[in-house]
Order: structure tokens, then C-alpha cells, then sequence
């Protein structure tokens, strides 16, 4: 009986506004941060190194990395319903093989660029714009 309940609990604290992250992807992370009194918005973006226990999971949780100044690498994690996070936003979504990236801390920037190639959102959006204009039309 416990069980169920706890996990009716959790099921409510699971939040639906974020988009699906994977590995290998640049996203900007918008997270409160506590001044004094008040709470301050700020962003963190980077590459996903990995994520752990999937999205669907209270205790799920993702790490994003970036280089700063002098090729200095700062890695953040979060919970990924934690209500401190205000919105994901995907940048790209390179095609990666690897679920966890964590191959990427030991090469410099011009390396990390190369070895995410990335997919153009443009190519992809202008491969299903000659699809639709190519399938013929139906008339009723």
C-alpha cells in the first residue's frame, strides 16, 4: 500500500514542460539562483555529457559541460525535475553513439566540434519541405 502511494506522489512531482534531452546535444539551461532574498535567473549552456535514470524517473538527472576561458572545462549537474531549472533549450542535436560522453573532458574545442557533427536543422526541415512537395496531391 506505501509503495503505490509513494509512487502516485512521485508521478505528481514529474514535470511534462521540458523537452527530451540526449547525450551530445548543446543546450541552454535557465536555473534560479538564490541572492540574499530573492531568486535570480541565469543560464548555463554546453554539451550533455550524460544522463542518468532516464526523464521519466524523479531521480533523473543530466550533466552539462563547457569550456570557459583558457579551454577550462565547468561541468554542472541537475536533477531534471528539479523545480530550480526554468526551461531547457536545444541548440543542436549532433549524431552521437555514445550514451555517455564523458570522452570529450580530455579533448579541447576544436576537437569536441569535430567529433559532434552535427545534424542541420535547415537540412532536415528542407528535406520535408520537397517531400510534401513532391507527394502528390489528393483531390476529393
Amino acid at each position: 500500500m506505501t509503495h503505490t502511494l509513494i509512487l502516485a506522489k512521485q508521478k505528481e512531482t514529474l514535470r511534462t514542460d521540458l523537452p527530451e534531452i540526449k547525450p551530445g546535444m548543446k543546450v541552454r539551461v535557465w536555473y534560479k539562483v538564490p541572492e540574499k532574498d530573492k531568486w535570480r535567473t541565469t543560464f548555463f549552456d554546453g554539451i550533455i555529457l550524460a544522463q542518468k535514470h532516464g526523464t521519466k524517473n524523479t531521480n533523473a538527472t543530466f550533466t552539462v559541460r563547457k569550456l570557459g576561458a583558457d579551454n577550462v572545462g565547468v561541468e554542472m549537474t541537475w536533477l531534471y525535475h528539479s523545480p530550480v531549472i526554468e526551461k531547457i533549450a536545444i541548440s543542436q542535436k549532433p549524431k552521437v553513439r555514445r550514451a555517455k560522453l564523458y570522452y570529450l573532458r580530455s579533448r579541447s574545442r576544436k576537437q569536441v566540434r569535430a567529433k559532434l557533427k552535427a545534424k542541420s536543422p535547415f537540412k532536415e526541415l528542407a528535406a520535408e519541405k520537397q517531400k510534401q512537395e513532391n507527394a502528390p496531391e489528393q483531390t476529393g
